[in-house]
């Protein structure tokens, strides 16, 4: 497993210094600084406040997730939710979501498996609202003209992204109803494959249906789709306050626009932290407006680093308090497939 997350950690380098290449070849770097020295930054420290308020709606959704499993305090699940994404910043391979799993499960004695079954789940209800979010701002937000191509693009991903998470959903039912005969298919289906390969999974998937316990009650439920919604409002807002920083004012739906562009950069494998897709990712999305490219570059990085380096920060005291470590977190998480 190293072997292979050692591949794809430099595979993701150099899809990172590509974009990054891409984002500066014609950059005026005395008009990037510039346009940062003039940041009203009164917005961004709010933009950081947005999203670690996000964050806890985070952990208040993790909460109803795992309510059939155990009743678990906030104190519990807020910082394991801060360390999974400073994780995620700094590891390839989005260790994060194992360690968020990992952390929470010693802390409260659950079985990591069922604990990072609800995070799947919780991906799931993203994902969703992804969604949501692109079809109201396909619906709603006017692309300047010359925009055809961007728009086709983003309609594409829209499809695409549906039918993946259709076909997940799909699965998952069917996993968690027909499990033997779901785990049976699965096994031909991966017969191509190195026994191995088949050898493990098989049995994770077992693991992990089994640790599905979702609660069916409406007030759950409920909960679940409001935090959903209110985490995705608090990460389109954020963007909206760094552009008025900046002195622009666009429509809310441009924001919303923005962020679904950078959802989708971040499904791309790049370097830890998602550096060079979400700079570029924002940046082609700012043009689209007719921002000036300077000012893009500099809020493709403010945007960023409001996202990165608050928790990051934050996710290295809640492991200071916690008396762990990221190298023995990443080092256990790393064990966990060969301990199934």
């Amino acid at each position: 497993m190293n072997k292979n997350i050692n591949i794809k950690f430099w595979l993701g380098i150099g899809v990172s210094v590509f974009f990054m290449a891409l984002l500066f070849r014609k950059i005026n770097f005395n008009q990037l600084w510039s346009a940062l020295c003039k940041v009203d930054y009164r917005f961004i420290l709010l933009a950081v406040a947005l999203t670690f308020v996000s964050y806890f709606l985070r952990a208040v959704r993790w909460h109803y997730l795992l309510i059939q499993e155990k009743r678990i305090p906030l104190s519990s699940l807020y910082p394991a939710t801060i360390i999974g994404y400073m994780a995620n910043n700094l590891l390839p391979a989005r260790l994060g979501e194992f360690i968020r799993a990992f952390v929470l499960a010693q802390k409260e004695g659950l079985q990591t498996p069922a604990v990072f079954a609800s995070l799947v789940i919780d991906r799931l209800f993203d994902g969703f609202t992804v969604m949501l979010i692109l079809l109201i701002t396909l619906f709603t937000l006017r692309l300047p003209s010359g925009m055809a191509d961007a728009e086709t693009m983003l309609r594409t991903g829209g499809i695409v992204t549906f039918a993946v998470y259709t076909g997940v959903v799909i699965f998952l039912c069917l996993l968690k109803q027909q499990t033997m005969r779901t785990l049976s298919w699965t096994g031909f289906l991966l017969r191509p494959f190195p026994q191995r390969f088949s050898d493990r999974l098989i049995p994770l998937l077992g693991s992990f249906i089994g640790g599905i316990r979702m609660s069916s009650k409406s007030g759950h439920i409920l909960a679940v789709l409001v935090s959903s919604l209110l985490i995705w409002i608090l990460c389109v807002l954020p963007v909206d306050m760094v552009l008025r920083g900046f002195g622009i004012n666009l429509p809310i739906t441009a924001s919303m626009f923005i962020l679904v562009l950078l959802v989708f950069a971040v499904m791309v494998p790049a370097s830890p932290g998602f550096i060079g897709t979400y700079h570029y990712a924002c940046f082609k999305g700012l043009s689209a407006f007719g921002i000036e490219e300077s000012i893009s570059v500099s809020i493709a990085l403010v945007i960023h680093g409001t996202a990165f380096f608050p928790v990051t920060l934050a996710g290295f005291y809640h492991i200071w308090k916690s008396k762990l470590s990221l190298g023995s977190l990443s080092n256990n998480v790393n064990t966990l497939p060969e301990s199934k």
